[in-house]
């Protein structure tokens, strides 16, 4: 690449962009940028990019971009000799033809014939084209960079607007854009490069707050001052990294200026959005009146969040105090008129939220129950009403299973409850607060807060790290809850498919496969599957093998994400494990046996075992032992005398590493079975005697995992 470079700034100065995309739309814009101008020889990968994005601009720093691409020596294979020359060496007419179409020089075409290289091109001799392609200029190459960019950007939702060009007939074309652009500067060190996009020339003039600039429009002189001259001329933080780290400076400078261990909500969400709000951010301390703090503090954080973009105090312990602090994009000398606004915004927010949390305690869940009837569930499936007599039904089986008639009869009144609260005036508004909402009117109601919790946590894991419910009821009704989709679901073929689940049956799997696993609940999966069908009566088909193979697939996903290789899943896996629990058992002892210096051998024995049998008619695992007539076969069933017992009982303990490693002990003897036994004897006595000592082993050897599937 030509060594003469210079840092490269380009910025795009649109009206207010997206907020909730300015993050990726700016991380996209300067990356993409970068990327192309390295695949066309201007910039190297020592360039570093950096990115800029506020509400009103999109940018990019590079650095070592070089005003012109170095030249490129390029290698044309054009054809065999054979068929390029003729016979006393002349150019033949294809030749001659493949020539002008690169562009060589043929007005002296002896000469351009004989510069032509000969190499062998694999048996024949052929002819090859060595030319210098002169490197992209900067102009070109950021022209297509840019274009390429633009093209490419991650835009939600484009607009269509106008943009009046001068020409000979003045009139309007219209551009298609995230939002409109007003602007383009593109500086390669001090120089403008003559770009165009989106109907703009670039230029070096941008334009900076739009109440607090020094100056307007804001001069960019050299391509390095970017960012200091928007900041001082311009009242803005280009870099959204920047801004949001100063937005978290200012948020605890602000907590810790009210004391008592306060501390503004963590949200990393709500912290972008709002770094993508503001150009210069000055945060403020507002208040509301405590009469609101009667209500419940995930109603009043929502609607504060949600609705206003404003962070709540949490207190050291954790609860809301009526202290709220406010990002705000100006920074007047008093700012009392800018906090009394937002005061003023926020009071009929609270106030919603408190006559919505007063008129649902007026009515107690029990009485709100058979209103879930009026409720469409799935028109296949019924209202929400017929939908949880099925979870009730489903709850009450499995509260029987685990602890009988107390459990099952908690699980069914918090699983007739749990979706009563979508019928409330709060969850209505905020349907974010479902089951969060119905705990706290579970309490109202004096239902005690096992039932109370179980209504909250029914919905949990609602995703990837979440906690699980808290309590055996909870635990209960969130599985019954879950079962209730996913048999639903598949019994009327409502399955998903690539990236579309619209009911979310993946994260409903993956709910009753951490529950059953973590709780370690003494719960067979298909048994509940089947369990939980007959809820449906004749409203689906039975998919108790389709949902548990789906299940078992989320489950090896899963496993794999935890750091198990496929081999250790696959060889448990192999086994379908009824109780799920078990699976962690099972792959920590796969792996410690798989580090024994026995273990290939047995596996690959294990593995010549399943052929043997699979060839074989049924095979019962049964040995008479007068009929053991070679020296190794007496020595195999003998060892397995003292060895499958004591298995056996570690196995009956659970203890999986143990009972591996105990039978470890059978590789010797197997090994010479195989050496010096014939299997498939030629006396049926012999051979079936043989086959069922073989099956007896294998039966004994793979009830922890499918040991075969750990060969080579």
């Amino acid at each position: 690449m030509n060594m003469a470079t210079q840092n490269l700034l380009v910025e795009l100065f649109v009206e207010e962009l997206p907020p909730k995309a300015l993050k990726k739309l700016g991380e996209a814009f300067a990356g993409q940028l970068a990327q192309q101008l390295q695949t066309l020889g201007l910039a190297s990968a020592e360039s570093v990019v950096t990115p800029y994005a506020s509400p009103r601009r999109l940018g990019a720093h590079v650095t070592h971009v070089a005003d012109k691409a170095a030249d490129k020596a390029v290698q044309q294979k054009l054809m065999p000799v054979s068929v390029g020359l003729d016979a006393s060496g002349a150019a033949t007419p294809a030749l001659v033809k493949k020539l002008q179409g690169l562009g060589a020089d043929i007005s002296d075409l002896a000469k351009t014939v004989a510069s032509l290289r000969r190499a062998i091109d694999g048996k024949a001799e052929a002819l090859f084209y060595d030319s210098q392609v002169s490197g992209v200029t900067l102009a070109t190459g950021l022209q297509q960079a840019l274009d390429v960019a633009l093209a490419q950007l991650p835009i939600p939702k484009v607009m269509s607007y106008q943009l009046h060009t001068d020409c000979d007939m003045p009139g309007w074309s219209s551009v298609n854009f995230v939002r409109p652009a007003h602007g383009l500067v593109a500086l390669h060190g001090s120089n403008v490069v003559p770009v165009k996009a989106l109907g703009l020339t670039a230029g070096h003039l941008t334009h900076g707050h739009r109440f607090e600039a020094a100056v307007d429009p804001v001069v960019l002189t050299h391509a390095d001052s970017y960012a200091a001259t928007l900041a001082k001329d311009g009242a803005v933080i280009a870099s959204f990294a920047e801004r949001r780290a100063e937005i978290v400076r200012q948020l605890a400078a602000a907590a810790a200026q009210i004391g008592g261990g306060c501390q503004s909500i963590e949200d990393e969400a709500l912290l972008d959005e709002v770094t993508a709000l503001v150009e210069r951010p000055h945060v403020l301390i507002c208040e509301f009146e405590t009469q609101f703090l009667d209500v419940p503090q995930e109603c009043l954080i929502l609607t504060m969040k949600a609705n206003q973009k404003y962070f709540p105090l949490l207190d050291a312990t954790g609860r809301l105090t009526h202290q709220f602090l406010v990002v705000s994009n100006i920074n007047p000398a008093d700012a009392s008129a800018v906090i009394g606004g937002n005061e003023r915004v926020v009071r009929p927010r609270l106030a919603d939220a408190k006559f919505f949390f007063d008129q649902d305690r007026k009515r107690s869940l029990e009485s709100r129950v058979a209103g879930l009837d009026k409720v469409v569930y799935h028109n296949k499936l019924g209202t929400q009403g017929e939908r949880m007599a099925r979870v009730c039904l489903i709850a009450y089986t499995l509260g029987m299973q685990l602890e009988g008639t107390a459990l099952a009869e908690r699980a069914e009144l918090a699983a007739r409850l749990a979706k009563t609260d979508l019928l409330t005036d709060m969850v209505g508004e905020f349907p974010e607060l479902q089951g969060i909402m119905g705990g706290y009117y579970a309490r109202h109601d004096g239902l005690g807060d096992d039932i109370a919790d179980a209504i909250e946590d029914h919905y949990k894991p609602r995703f990837a790290g979440d906690s699980l419910p808290r309590n055996a009821v909870g635990v209960v009704v969130a599985l019954a809850d879950k079962l209730e989709t996913l048999v639903g679901m598949f019994g009327i073929g409502n399955l998903p498919t690539g990236d579309k689940d619209p009911f979310a049956l993946r994260r409903h799997a993956l709910g009753v496969i951490r529950m059953l696993i973590e709780k370690d609940l003494p719960l067979d999966l298909s048994a509940m599957v089947a369990a939980a069908t007959p809820a449906f009566g004749d409203k689906i088909v039975d998919a108790t093998a389709a949902l548990t193979d789906f299940v078992f697939d989320r489950l090896a996903g899963s496993l794999r994400e935890q750091g198990f290789s496929a081999l250790e899943v696959d060889a448990v896996q192999a086994l379908r494990p009824q109780r799920l629990g078990d699976i962690p058992r099972r792959l920590t002892a796969v792996r410690a046996f798989a580090a024994l210096p026995e273990a290939p051998a047995l596996a690959a024995a294990n593995k010549r075992i399943s052929n043997i049998l699979k060839k074989a008619d049924a095979v019962a695992a049964s040995v008479r032992p007068e009929l053991l007539v070679e020296p190794a076969e007496a020595a195999l069933f003998a060892a397995m005398g003292g060895v499958l017992p004591a298995a056996q009982g570690q196995l009956d303990a659970m203890d999986y590493t143990a009972a591996l490693q105990t039978l470890a002990a059978l590789r010797a003897p197997v090994d010479a079975f195989f050496e010096g036994v014939m299997v498939n004897a030629e006396a049926p006595e012999l051979r079936a005697n043989r086959l069922g000592l073989l099956k007896t082993l294998h039966t004994a050897m793979n009830q922890v995992a499918d040991l075969a599937r750990l060969a080579a």
